[in-house]
């Protein structure tokens, strides 16, 4: 009886936690283009954190072979830039780091685009960008991979506090 209530409390933690880890949802928020349309104010009194995923070392030429100008079409521009960014959507619609900043900085260091281009013609819904799973099937092994860490970290901590009540 103790063993099926405490198989219970995991099971009942685990979804719990699984449901508040994707409330997110597959988006890219509007407020990632914050740092590539040159926001300002308490920017500067609120340190960041350094962003978990490297941008440097990313493949713009997802980007740059479909974005270019001097028109900048933007079906082309913001599909590109929706492909390139959707799988790593987590670490950049986290406001608590400068990842969505280092992103834009690698964007218009290899493509040359004006600033706030992304964020002045990218717009679909209150919500941001919409990732599609079709995009996001393009996802980065390395944000698959922390996904994963994730979840299984999740888990563990569930059984864990599953055994301390048992």
């Amino acid at each position: 009886m103790a063993a099926d209530r405490g198989l219970l409390l995991l099971l009942l933690s685990a979804a719990a936690l699984a449901a508040v880890a994707s409330a997110a949802g597959p988006f890219l928020s509007d407020g990632v283009f914050q740092a590539s349309a040159g926001s300002t104010g308490r920017s500067l009194l609120q340190a960041k954190k350094n962003c978990a995923m490297n941008f440097e070392f990313q493949n713009y030429t997802i980007i740059t072979s479909k974005c270019k100008g001097p028109k900048f079409p933007a079906d082309q521009c913001c599909g590109a830039f929706k492909e390139f960014a959707c799988p790593f959507r987590d670490y950049i619609n986290d406001d608590s780091s400068d990842c969505s900043s280092a992103m834009f900085s690698y964007i218009n260091l290899y493509g040359k685009y004006p600033p706030g281009l992304f964020a002045n013609m990218c717009r679909e819904g209150k919500e941001g960008l919409a990732c599609t799973d079709a995009q996001s099937a393009v996802a980065a092994n390395g944000s698959q991979r922390a996904q994963s860490r994730s979840l299984v970290l999740v888990t563990l901590a569930c059984g864990l506090v599953a055994l301390l009540f048992h």
